[in-house]
């Protein structure tokens, strides 16, 4: 397996990002795997790498470099303060220009296979982005999962599940049963949403999951649920991703 921390320059900066992939055959899907608020770290690396050694390319990025050099946070009330702000700095519009750049970074990589569709996996705060990512993309982007995604349903006019008319990748929600930031009742809403609108999904309600559940070692830590979206993420992608070429 390889991994990379390489510089992708965007139109907002420098972005430091994590590239994986195998090291022998190839071209490899694309997948572009969106960090949650903790941040770039050891366990979201293993997990990036894990879904490459599948046989994806997968690019993760350090979505805070608007505002930020690249760093890893701890769990100091003052690194906690200093991550929320750093959110604000990450929006909708700004990752379609991040996308933009790790996909023509990928293109000079003869481990990517930068002419198929792409996958995107996003967690909490990028919940909302890779909904974003498939809209605006569409021929681009065959497949999505939001993994206890944060504000994909809010009472705003461009609430992420009001925006959902372009998107023709299968899309899959693994939401957590106890999540202040996506309750039960706005998973009814989404689910309702994307009925109506005839997409293809699939939501799985994580009983006894908090908010968090995924990332390996943290106190939120569901094994039980990480492991369904494991499962559920090898599907989605084996369903909607071309095959190697090696």
């Amino acid at each position: 397996m390889i991994e990379r921390r390489v510089e992708i320059e965007t139109p907002d900066g420098t972005m430091t990002t994590f590239e994986f992939h195998p090291e022998e055959g190839g071209p490899y899907p694309i997948v572009l795997y969106l960090m949650d608020a903790p941040s770039v770290r050891p366990a979201l690396k293993d997990m990036a790498s894990r879904l490459a050694t599948a046989g994806y390319y997968v690019l993760l990025p350090f979505l805070y470099y608007r505002k930020s050099p690249y760093r890893e946070f701890g769990a100091s009330d003052e690194d906690m303060h200093l991550r929320r702000e750093l959110m604000q700095s990450v929006t909708r519009e700004g990752v379609l220009r991040d996308a933009k750049a790790m996909l023509e970074f990928a293109s000079r990589n003869d481990k990517a296979d930068a002419d198929g569709k792409i996958g995107a996996v996003g967690f909490c705060m990028s919940g909302p982005l890779v909904m974003a990512l498939a809209q605006h993309m569409p021929d681009k982007v065959a497949a999505i999962a939001s993994i206890h995604g944060a504000w994909v349903v809010t009472k705003n006019v461009d609430s992420p599940h009001r925006q959902i008319d372009r998107i023709q990748a299968e899309i899959y929600f693994g939401w957590a049963q106890d999540d202040p930031t996506a309750t039960a009742e706005e998973m009814k809403i989404m689910d309702d949403a994307l009925s109506k609108a005839g997409k293809r999904y699939r939501i799985d309600f994580m009983a006894g999951a908090l908010h968090g559940f995924a990332p390996p070692g943290g106190p939120r830590y569901h094994r039980g649920a990480a492991e369904k979206h494991w499962e559920r993420v090898h599907d989605l992608f084996r369903r909607n991703l071309p095959g190697t070429t090696s």
